[in-house]
């Protein structure tokens, strides 16, 4: 992409995604429940105890991921199947997230934000993809 306002909307959006889920990994999961706290929820609604591990250290380390502009389409597209499994959490509440429970628009709207992030890539201000920068391609621009 070049510096246009398409680039600064995947910028914007990329952040906003980005500081969600390093907010949701990283403050609510891993300082507010706790990685014991939130294993036990997984528990209780199905899901493996151990998959509450993975899923504090995806949010974070993506969130993070995102923010700096790293592997932007591959993170969008791997939120993909945790986004859906909290989707799927919430069916059965009703579509409104202030349902008791939470209904399922949210997670579903994050579905389509990172869909629309993988589309659009990484914007302006991004760091890219490593692997590029050994391969001799253009180091990223970040002023």
């Amino acid at each position: 992409m070049t510096d246009t306002k398409s680039d600064y909307a995947a910028l914007l959006l990329r952040l906003g995604l980005g500081v969600m889920f390093l907010a949701h990994g990283l403050v609510l999961k891993l300082l507010t429940f706790g990685p014991a706290g939130t294993a036990g929820y997984f528990a209780s609604i199905g899901y493996p105890g151990w998959l509450a591990y993975v899923v504090i250290a995806a949010e974070i380390l993506g969130g993070l991921a995102l923010i700096l502009g790293l592997w932007v389409r591959t993170v969008a597209l791997l939120f993909m199947p945790l986004m859906i499994g909290a989707a799927l959490q919430h069916v059965g509440n009703g579509w409104l997230f202030n349902a008791p429970g939470g209904g399922w628009e949210f997670p579903v709207f994050w579905i389509v934000a990172l869909v629309v992030q993988a589309l659009l890539g990484q914007g302006a201000l991004a760091l890219g993809n490593p692997q590029d920068w050994l391969k001799g391609a253009a180091r990223p621009v970040v002023a």
